[in-house]
């Protein structure tokens, strides 16, 4: 079952607000204060859209401890490359763990292996894809296979 949370609080949370810049082809697209909307899809296991480098830090602060990226590199213009995320996170204690997915083929097979690999990190976990369908999608296929829930 999936649950509307307004933020990443893994007590109980208010909104997250996030200031940021985000770049497209022509110009830069100043984005002030924008709130990073996330589910509960479980106890400590949370979903939301597209993370941005300066949403690991709310993330953190949060005491998110792993994160899921469910896109494929270069799937927009202006999207943080998975490499780039992962040093960030990194660095701020916690481990992000590029499992890229099209929604189109989430086959039995490859929710299986999701949710081995998310068996096995520590949580609270955080999966994200473009705007957390497709991370919505797989975990609730994998969830019946889960053996840590």
């Amino acid at each position: 079952m999936v649950t509307y949370i307004e933020s990443l609080d893994v007590a109980a949370a208010p909104d997250i607000l996030v200031k940021r810049d985000r770049k497209t082809q022509d110009d830069k697209l100043k984005q002030d204060y924008l709130q990073m909307k996330v589910l509960e899809l479980a106890p400590q296991v949370y979903v939301s859209g597209q993370v941005f480098e300066s949403d690991l830090k709310l993330a953190a602060d949060q005491n998110v401890k792993s994160i899921v990226n469910n896109r494929l590199d270069d799937e927009t213009v202006g999207q943080p490359k998975s490499a780039d995320l992962a040093k960030a996170a990194e660095a701020l204690g916690m481990t992000l763990v590029h499992f890229p997915l099209e929604s189109r083929s989430i086959s039995k097979e490859t929710a299986s292996e999701f949710a081995r690999v998310c068996d096995t990190l520590e949580r609270p976990l955080l999966i994200f894809s473009a705007t957390g369908v497709r991370s919505t999608k797989v975990w609730e296929m994998a969830e019946p296979e889960m053996t840590r829930l």
